[in-house]
């Protein structure tokens, strides 16, 4: 049924360019008999000239049939023509005429063919091809609907901002009428766009609402920066009108830009980065092809990992995760996404070696991305053991069937909370970094860790959190006035992740430029107005002081650890200090011991032996033998 479906689209397609073609072949011939009749001022043609015109006319029209063929004018849609589609058809009149202009010369050398009717025909014939295309778009653009439109102002008198227009222009129905522009561009102001004038800048838009009753307010600035994007926001919502965006640059093409694209703003917009230009080709050149297992894979971090690697066509995609549902999922997405892709999900916790070294075995790897870890700061700081079970036992389960099996690239995923840690979540990433550090020394794999702040929308960080306090009418419950913290959106840090793999030799660990960090209660702040409420006043935003393990300001890098530059944007490189592989396994080995009698303070001795700068000046103090065991 669907070969039968494409092949009655086939025909379709066919009979339309045929339908052109027999059209603009029709107007060869009224051009070339027009010419003449304008040659002798708009009279009688003499018999002996209207004669040769009339035994010129096949010539004429095979060569002009040719050149539309050749230039494929036939091929563009009336309903969508564009300048592209004219510049076509002048070149295939221009050419047609002069080719014509050779070969009438070469058979009757121009004899009873005046030389003024070239430069008529080409003239006439181009005014009879173009003129029924542009009024097809006219009508079409300009159609009378019965729905009621909605007013919209356009923000941003740009690239995107016109063809926004057009688009809108061409909808049917045309549900939203574009009544101006705003640009903060002062040399656009009181110029037009699509028949739309440019009337203010941004500061204008409260004004403009009222005074034009904009029913709606479309941002149409992709390359927008963070601070721009602020700007424009604060208008928009003094202006009490919805508002909406367009996504970026990077989510989409400027020559696709459509209504169907618009969306809410969003934290990211404000919080938005500089987009980082990726080598694309050398990530799809170390990863196409390549069997790639990613443990965590249906975490926050996992599973937009999941997403990247499987656009770039691996020949095989190993899942692993503890959480079923989270398995499910990211399975079931992808699977419906890319049919084709080898997928093999495992549900297998990292904690268990003997279930990481077979399935490393069995699956043979070429990368490993490693991605399962325990996040959530406050709660670790009573939840010890299993911290240090999954986030440093488990990163050495597999670790070592990465070295023992010999895959290609290891890929650790760090966190800035391992720099100078007063958590134990942070102290266990760090062992984690330490350990893998320590066994690249000794390993055909190439071993690389990443390290990067807070990611937006991840699960359990601040920003769903905020949206659900905002949802439930507040108060929005911020640790401290002056908290910060690094952000980057899961995408972008993804993406970081994979460029960083790529040019690893092994023993790294690249630290991701995170920007300046956001203060978080004007995240809150910020977050509070995109939900059309005002801060104070609709919802309060409470301070309940740090809690167990967190920091005022968190840190990308050790005090001792020096910074080199990878030649990446956004990517550098900390030189750590080094400690021997047998120092590091004994402790580990020991590390597992206590955690197997639950002895808490044996497992906080340990990971300080190994990380000696980890302090806890806002937790608890160290725990005795007795009271962990108590």
């Amino acid at each position: 049924m669907m070969k039968r479906l494409r092949q009655g689209e086939f025909l379709g397609r066919l009979r339309n360019r045929w339908k052109v073609l027999i059209h603009d072949a029709c107007m060869i011939p009224l051009a070339w008999l027009g010419a003449y009749w304008l040659r002798f001022n708009m009279d009688t043609i003499p018999s002996i000239f209207l004669d040769e015109a009339l035994d010129l006319i096949p010539l004429v029209m095979a060569i002009h049939f040719g050149t539309f063929l050749f230039f494929g004018v036939h091929r563009g849609i009336w309903r969508f023509i564009s300048l592209h589609d004219i510049i076509a058809l002048i070149k295939s009149v221009v050419v047609g005429t002069a080719l014509v202009a050779i070969a009438i010369f070469f058979v009757t050398r121009l004899a009873f063919v005046p030389r003024s009717v070239f430069l008529l025909h080409g003239m006439l014939l181009m005014a009879l091809v173009t003129t029924p295309r542009l009024l097809f778009r006219l009508i079409k653009d300009h159609h009378i609907t019965t729905s009621a439109e909605r007013k919209v102002l356009v923000v941003g008198a740009g690239i995107a901002g016109e063809l926004l227009v057009r688009d809108l222009h061409r909808a049917h129905p045309q549900v939203y009428e574009p009544i101006a522009f705003v640009d903060d561009d002062p040399t656009k102001r009181g110029k037009e766009l699509q028949g739309v004038r440019v009337m203010g800048d941004s500061t204008s838009i409260p004004m403009l609402v009222s005074r034009l009753s904009v029913d709606l307010v479309i941002i149409a600035v992709p390359t927008a920066t963070a601070e721009q994007m602020q700007h424009i926001v604060h208008w928009c919502e003094k202006s009490g009108a919805p508002y909406r965006i367009l996504p970026k640059l990077h989510e989409m093409m400027s020559d696709h830009i459509s209504s169907t694209d618009l969306r809410k703003v969003e934290i990211e917009d404000l919080l938005g980065r500089k987009q980082v230009s990726l080598d694309w080709s050398g990530i799809r050149e170390s990863l196409e092809g390549r069997r790639i297992l990613v443990t965590g894979g249906g975490g926050s971090i996992g599973s937009e990992l999941c997403r990247q690697v499987a656009r770039l066509s691996p020949d095989q995609l190993v899942i692993l995760d503890q959480s079923e549902f989270n398995l499910y999922t990211i399975t079931s997405e992808l699977s419906y996404k890319y049919p084709e892709l080898t997928l093999v999900p495992c549900l297998v916790d990292v904690r268990d070696r003997e279930a990481v070294f077979r399935t490393v075995a069995a699956r043979a790897p070429e990368v490993v991305f490693h991605a399962a870890a325990y996040k959530h700061v406050p709660m670790l700081e009573d939840q010890v053991r299993e911290t240090a079970r999954n986030n440093i036992l488990g990163t050495r389960n597999v670790a070592d069937a990465a070295h023992e099996y010999d895959v290609g690239w290891f890929v650790l995923i760090s966190t800035d909370k391992a720099v100078n840690p007063t958590s134990m979540m942070g102290a266990s990433k760090r062992v984690a970094e330490i350990y893998c550090q320590s066994l690249s020394r000794h390993s055909t794999t190439r071993m690389i860790t990443v390290r990067f702040g807070n990611v937006i929308g991840s699960a359990g960080s601040v920003v769903p959190l905020f949206q659900k306090q905002i949802e439930e009418g507040g108060p929005i419950t911020v640790t401290h006035p002056d908290v910060t913290r690094y952000f980057m959106s899961t995408r972008e840090a993804c993406q970081l992740i994979l460029q960083a793999a790529t040019i690893g030799a092994g023993g790294e660990i690249f630290v991701l430029n995170m920007g300046e960090p956001i203060n978080i209660a004007y995240l809150a702040r910020q977050m509070i107005q995109l939900s059309g409420k005002e801060p104070d006043r609709d919802i309060r935003i409470e301070y309940i002081g740090l809690r167990d393990g967190e920091k005022l300001h968190e840190e990308l890098f050790h005090d001792d650890e020096q910074l080199t530059d990878t030649g990446y944007e956004k990517i550098l490189l900390a030189k750590s200090r080094s400690i021997p592989i047998d120092s590091v396994s004994l402790t580990c080995d020991a590390l597992e011991k206590c955690a197997a009698r639950f002895d808490v303070a044996g497992i906080e001795r340990l990971v300080r032996q190994l990380v000696p700068e980890y302090l806890t000046p806002y937790g608890p103090p160290a725990r005795t033998g007795e009271e962990a065991s108590a």
